[in-house]
């Protein structure tokens, strides 16, 4: 069943250059309880659809120009600005890109934590002490209660990263949104932080969404992935598929760029050629085209719509990628 149904989104910034289509008809559907990955090169509108399905869009200079985003078949474009707080957090939580500036350096731990539950559930003193230690043990951070007495800079990141995690767990949403949960982190932290979110959607149901540009991660957690490129889906399929029968050659660049066991130092490390295209002005045709080894004249010329190639697996491409053998 979709929990989050989003629908032909598009989100622009207004610019002195002019106008920058960053999210430019987007759709996808995340199901209850399953985690999707949304993917893609930096620049490609993943953390601005997110934003716009929270409608945390600075306006100006950003706007939602179109689209609906329904949640429980509620179109959240559509209610009241007022109503939209009661929806963040308790229902839908965000977990931002960067733990070191997430958190106000000035505040406890404590202090933060407790905000949110003063707002969202008029708790406070001894029993949301209670609460905050019951959830800082869920993500793993020992001695919680020492820790609600300490200040941001007294923690390491993958720490700081954990309180986030355990910020946006506070009202128990039915869906989290996670940028970029790792970055800045090294890879044991990382491990452990994917693997929280893990056990964390399993033990309570959670649906998540993940953002990230590394395939890796993809692989290690998600059940459903989101390619895209320019501000636009390019695939959509479940994750097996994806790694074993990928059809554009945009997430058949990303597969192949991935760093494997047992490479040899001497064999370089396949890369994409060219840059994502600005979205000030976006090509003709197929975005990916100009870095595209398979492109043809139509690519230039004619934009590829999203279409069934098999079972849930959507791809926009004029010449998709064929399935290899079995």
């Amino acid at each position: 069943m979709a929990l989050l149904e989003v629908e032909d989104l598009c989100t622009v910034f207004h610019t002195e250059d002019g106008v920058v289509h960053a999210v430019d008809g987007v759709s996808f559907q995340v199901e209850a309880g399953k985690i999707l990955g949304i993917v893609g090169e930096s620049g490609c509108g993943k953390s601005v659809t997110a934003m716009s399905v929270m409608r945390l869009i600075p306006d100006p200079p950003g706007r939602i120009e179109s689209g609906r985003v329904l949640w429980k078949g509620r179109d959240l474009l559509a209610v009241d600005a007022d109503e939209m707080p009661q929806i963040r957090g308790r229902e839908i939580a965000m977990i931002f890109q960067d733990p070191m500036t997430s958190l106000n350096p000035v505040f406890t731990i404590g202090k933060q934590l407790g905000e949110v539950l003063d707002r969202r559930f008029d708790l406070r003193g001894a029993a949301a002490d209670e609460r905050m230690v019951e959830v800082l043990g869920h993500v793993g951070i020992a001695d919680a209660e020492q820790r609600l007495s300490q200040y941001p800079h007294e923690l390491s990141g993958g720490m700081k990263q954990r309180i986030m995690i355990a910020m946006a767990l506070m009202c128990r949403p039915d869906l989290l949104i996670a940028d970029e949960p790792t970055t800045a982190l090294d890879v044991t932290v990382q491990a452990q932080i994917l693997h929280l979110m893990k056990q964390l959607q399993q033990e309570f149901g959670t649906a998540i969404v993940l953002i990230t540009h590394d395939m890796g991660v993809v692989a290690e957690t998600c059940d459903d992935v989101v390619v895209m490129y320019a501000g636009k889906v390019v695939e959509s399929c479940g994750v097996f598929e994806l790694f074993v029968a990928p059809r554009h050659p945009y997430t058949r660049g990303l597969l192949d760029s991935i760093l494997r066991p047992g490479r040899s130092k001497a064999t370089p490390v396949p890369t994409i050629e060219g840059v994502v295209p600005s979205l000030l002005q976006p090509p003709a045709g197929c975005r990916f085209a100009d870095r595209c080894a398979r492109a043809v004249a139509q690519c230039h010329q004619d934009e590829p719509l999203l279409a069934t190639v098999s079972d849930k697996h959507l791809v926009a491409c004029h010449l998709p990628l064929e399935v290899p053998p079995s």
